[in-house]
């Protein structure tokens, strides 16, 4: 177990200590997929969703996301966050549409924000399951993953 930072010298888990490490500029883009039917892509561009308009509730919830990702990811810390934005943009697919939701964290800091992001885009696309699917239930998400991450020791990763 030794190659992983999370488990202690006894095998038990344990957060990182991150109190040496130096603050830098860290972003983090992740990506979800979800695929909606054209009866709900109709609903939506007529303004038919009774919630209201599922992209901009989806927006706020998947910032709010992004602030309580310590709160339920068990080994991540607290961050101060400078900056989270997002991206929504609809394809038409094979069979209806896929929206796809892409959120960019920011903060200046001794870890990270990866999760954040990652957690933003999930909960984004929860959000926006929940307010479609009095129309149709059918909704799948997908494909939510890591983008690009700048910043710290381990440099800059860009997904393949």
């Amino acid at each position: 177990m030794s190659n992983f930072t999370h488990w202690n010298e006894e095998g038990r888990p344990k957060m990182v200590d991150i109190s040496e490490k130096t603050s830098t500029n860290r972003t983090a883009i992740a990506r979800s997929t979800i695929t909606l039917s054209d009866e709900v892509y109709q609903a939506i561009q007529q303004g038919g969703i009774k919630k209201g308009d599922p992209t901009q509730v989806a927006q706020i919830a998947g910032i709010m996301g992004a602030k309580k990702t310590a709160d339920i990811i068990p080994m991540c810390h607290p961050i101060m966050l400078q900056g989270t934005d997002f991206q929504f943009d609809y394809t038409k697919a094979e069979v209806g549409y896929e929206l796809h939701i892409q959120a960019t964290v920011k903060c200046s800091g001794k870890t990270g924000v990866e999760m954040e992001a990652l957690t933003a885009v999930s909960i984004a696309a929860l959000t926006f399951y929940d307010m479609c699917k009095a129309v149709d239930k059918s909704m799948v998400i997908k494909d939510t993953y890591l983008v690009e991450k700048t910043g710290g020791k381990s440099g800059t990763f860009v997904h393949k």
